[in-house]
């Protein structure tokens, strides 16, 4: 609820401070008076879009600020909270207009962009007017109030959940459908090198162990030639048998030598073993180094192979075998793909079929929901004489959304077998505006929380009409809160708190200046004021007993 609106320095406002209260506020005056420039004040302190200047003539800067009362579960509070802004009970809103035309905002004294503004301005303030482009005469609205109407917040969640999961189910169709294609399109390198890669079958470090043989093999190629002369120098007929034949002359010579030879036969001995060992040493050596020559060259293919499949896939030799499993899980997913697909299209048929029911579900609620809108609105045209026009709210297909596939638009034909159409292409400025107050009461549902402002929607509307008019803004009011900028008595004489806007010529140093000022008026301020709405410049006895009669009625009411 808008609480208090303080306005300094702008247009023909010097200083004004108005406190409203709940029910229905109406503000009268002559034309001209400077009602228009307190809703474009209020609307700069939203963030609306208005007039380029604003600032009085003579003063720096004009400033407005705006305060709220603000319930516990109010809307306004998700947006201060996105803003990063505390919430208490009470919002204040100030903005300030420099003559340069710099604007600066405020939202409980925290510095906000114009956004912000606006994004609290949707949920604090509606207004409505025979202009009025931003409620209910915006389609794209449309839709939003016939579910607030209808009371299809389940049957709205139902299709978002029904449509987030058709969304899931076809992006893992899609994700798949692009994999198995970037497969399908390797499919012939896969299953060329898998096999090539079975048919190797390279193991983690084998590569180190063929090329440590490999060298093995060539190095003794090398040296056992050598290794094979000496052992013939040592065994055989070589050194080992010269000394065993030593051996065997010296012993034939031993006694008669006496002694002298035991010295040298033992010595020759130690040589024979020594002899001995290094020809068991040397042949084992040789028995090593006996290889096959074609098992180099296998060794050699092998290992050639496995550098070549290496560099051909462009990793290390110690890796071909992970890379082959990743390849056959490639291939494997390849030929499963098939499977997988059917029961990936499965999951989207039924994803599809459960987001048509929950939105055919919602269309059969929002089609109830037009029809009961549509007899709703034809039993509060009849009063505002509007009892020949046909109010009906047109469905059509629009493209699947999260909150369906349903395209609402509300419709009129003001005389009979004409062609019904868009509310603002069809209705004049009087007729459009009795048939927003119709609708604004129908689906007075979908307003809590705002503070509703009515500029002159009863214009060129007399007697009963505007009397039905005033009515029903009383009934907006009920535990609510109402703006009304009104010519017509009758309307005013509903109100349960009454302004007057006036202007006065005041004489200051730069001369005489014209201040628009609004006053609080008592009960027999209210009498002259309705006096005047009905008889004009000159306020008779008969008038004022008009106005009376107009309160009575509305206190009786």
């Amino acid at each position: 609820m808008l609480r208090a609106l303080d306005i300094r320095d702008m247009l023909i406002i010097d200083r004004l401070e108005l406190d409203f209260q709940p029910g229905l506020n109406v503000l009268t005056g002559e034309t001209g008076a400077g009602k228009s420039i307190l809703l474009d004040s209020l609307g700069f302190v939203l963030g609306w879009r208005g007039r380029a200047e604003l600032v009085r003539q003579g003063a720096d800067q004009g400033e407005v600020t705006a305060v709220f009362d603000l319930p516990k579960d109010h809307a306004a509070r998700t947006v201060l909270a996105e803003a990063g802004i505390e919430a208490g009970d009470e919002l204040i809103l100030r903005r300030v207009n420099t003559v340069s035309g710099r604007k600066t905002a405020w939202v409980n004294d925290r510095r906000v962009s114009g956004e912000v503004l606006r994004a609290l301005s949707d949920v604090l303030v509606e207004l409505h007017g025979q202009h009025d482009d931003r409620g209910l005469l915006d389609p794209k609205g449309h839709r939003t109030m016939l579910d607030a109407f209808a009371g299809a917040e389940a049957a709205i969640a139902a299709t978002r959940q029904a449509w987030a999961g058709r969304r899931e189910a076809r992006k893992m169709l899609a994700r798949a459908q692009e994999q198995i294609a970037g497969l399908r399109a390797e499919e012939e390198y896969l299953r060329h090198a898998v096999a090539e890669l079975d048919t190797l079958d390279p193991q983690p470090g084998e590569e180190a162990e063929l090329d440590a043989l490999r060298r093995r093999m060539q190095g003794a190629e090398r040296v056992r030639g050598d290794i094979a002369r000496a052992h013939q120098v040592i065994a055989g007929e070589g050194a080992e048998g010269l000394v065993a034949d030593a051996m065997r002359w010296l012993d034939g010579a031993v006694e008669a030598a006496e002694g002298r030879l035991d010295g040298p036969i033992e010595a020759l001995t130690r040589a024979l073993d020594a002899l001995g060992e290094a020809e068991t040493g040397i042949r084992d050596a040789l028995d090593g180094m006996e290889f096959d020559p074609r098992s180099l060259e296998a060794a050699e293919e092998r290992l050639f192979a496995i550098r070549g499949l290496a560099r051909k896939h462009e990793v290390m030799p110690d890796e071909l075998a992970e890379f082959a499993d990743g390849l056959r899980q490639r291939l494997k997913a390849l030929d499963a793909s098939e499977g997988d697909m059917a029961d990936l299209e499965a999951a989207v048929a039924r994803a599809d079929a459960d987001y048509d029911a929950a939105a055919g579900a919602l269309r059969a609620l929002r089609i109830e929901a037009g029809e009961r809108l549509s007899l709703a609105m034809a039993r509060e045209l009849a009063p505002l004489k509007l009892e020949r026009a046909v109010f009906e709210v047109d469905l059509a297909a629009a493209e699947p959304g999260p909150e369906g596939h349903d395209e609402v638009t509300f419709r009129v034909a003001t005389n009979p077998g004409a062609p019904a159409g868009p509310l603002s292409r069809i209705a004049s400025g009087g007729e459009l505006s009795r048939f927003l107050l119709a609708l604004k009461v129908c689906l007075t549902g979908d307003s809590a929380g705002l503070t509703l402002i009515f500029d002159e929607i009863d214009r060129g509307l007399g007697g009963a009409t505007a009397n039905a008019v005033g009515r029903r803004l009383a009934r907006l009011a009920d535990g609510a809160q109402v703006l009304v900028v009104t010519h017509s008595p009758q309307v005013a004489a509903l109100g349960g708190h009454h302004w007057r806007v006036e202007k006065a010529v005041s004489r200051r140093d730069e001369g005489e200046v014209t201040i628009s000022r609004v006053v609080p008026l008592d009960t027999a301020a209210r009498i002259d004021e309705i006096a005047r709405m009905l008889a004009g410049d000159t306020v008779t006895d008969a008038a004022r007993g008009a106005a009376k009669v107009l309160l009575e009625g509305a206190d009786a009411a």
